[in-house]
């Protein structure tokens, strides 16, 4: 008996199975020519649903003769066969083709050179104080910094502030509920740096500092200072006075002007307001712009540390101002905000 194969071997047309019955040929070329998954789902439905035209075949067989049907079932039976493994051939061909057209539109050429992300820039603010704190390096100042919740000791005792002074109130202060203050001044520092080194030494102190004050154009809760110490044997108010124009001239330009106007600051005796001389960008004016606060350190400051028989100054200022006025700046609120439109006019400044 011939078997449907060749030596041992199933012919391809023993391997493909029954032909599909020849009046399935226009149903086979329709679903070959099914252009999506719903044109296909359609035919299906027409084909092998409830009442697709190869069900009501089935169910006929049921009227017919045993001879009859047994040979009727079998055509119908390869029939629906056929129109299955056409149906799900082309399923399968459709959705290659659908992933073969996403993968072409989601292709990267790698090629192409990349998108470059949007590049931030520092901080006014920061821009200021690094621009600052290279100034000192310069000058061969050591930079160092201190915590922001400080003692009543450091803050105010050790720098000789009495007892009754109104920057003790909690109008002026932060006071914790453990007896610890936010720091109202970068001051702090001096008497924390003398405490464990001796002189002499040049140092300068950046940090953000808080005073419990009504917020407006021209205050904030929070700010930035910078203050500089310097200890040794001989410090005299020349020193300083060197001291700031050397940082001024650095900062601004050769040939910028200082000067000191007596007054009157705890930490420090004698003590004076300094100002620099400069052209205000915004009125094209020569003028004086005040800065901050300098003096030689108080005896009583030097004591608390455990220092003898030396002297030195101190002078600081806050950042801010040296922001606001160079830059135009109408509301110190704007350093705070994080509005890109303020932030982004000062990228790459300095």
């Amino acid at each position: 008996m011939h078997d449907g194969s060749e030596n041992g071997r199933p012919t391809e047309a023993a391997k493909a199975g029954p032909q599909a019955p020849a009046e399935a040929g226009p149903w086979l070329a329709a679903i070959a020519e099914a252009q999506d998954a719903a044109a296909l789902q359609e035919l299906r439905v027409r084909l092998l649903g409830k009442r697709g035209e190869i069900t009501q075949r089935l169910k006929a067989l049921g009227q017919l003769d045993p001879e009859a049907r047994r040979e009727a079932g079998r055509q119908v039976n390869l029939l629906k066969r056929s129109v299955e493994e056409a149906l799900e051939a082309r399923r399968a061909e459709l959705e290659r083709q659908r992933l073969e057209a996403q993968l072409a539109s989601e292709r990267v050429d790698v090629t192409l050179p990349g998108t470059r992300p949007p590049q931030g820039g520092l901080h006014l603010l920061t821009l200021v104080t690094n621009r600052l704190l290279d100034v000192f390096q310069s000058l061969g100042y050591e930079v160092v910094t201190g915590p922001e919740l400080e003692t009543d000791y450091y803050n105010f005792e050790a720098l000789n502030f009495p007892p009754d002074h109104p920057a003790r109130d909690t109008q002026d202060t932060f006071w914790t509920t453990d007896g610890r203050l936010l720091r109202t001044h970068t001051s702090p520092m001096q008497v924390r740096y003398m405490e464990t080194h001796r002189p002499p030494f040049k140092v300068v102190v950046p940090g953000k500092v808080f005073r419990n004050e009504a917020v407006d154009v021209t205050h904030e809760a929070q700010f930035n200072q910078l203050e500089a110490l310097v200890v040794g044997e001989r410090i005299t108010m020349a020193d300083l006075r060197g001291a700031i124009n050397e940082m001024a001239q650095a900062l601004i330009g050769p040939g910028t002007k200082t000067r000191l106007q007596p007054t009157y600051f705890p930490f420090v005796e004698p003590g004076a307001e300094f100002a620099i001389w400069w052209t205000n960008p915004r009125t094209g004016r020569e003028e004086w712009l005040e800065l901050g606060g300098c003096g030689m350190v108080h005896p009583k400051v030097f004591e608390a540390a455990g220092y003898e028989g030396v002297t030195g100054f101190a002078f600081g200022f806050g950042i801010e101002r040296l922001a606001l006025v160079p830059y135009a700046i109408p509301d110190i609120r704007y350093f705070y905000q994080g509005d890109m439109r303020v932030l982004e006019q000062f990228r790459g400044v300095l």
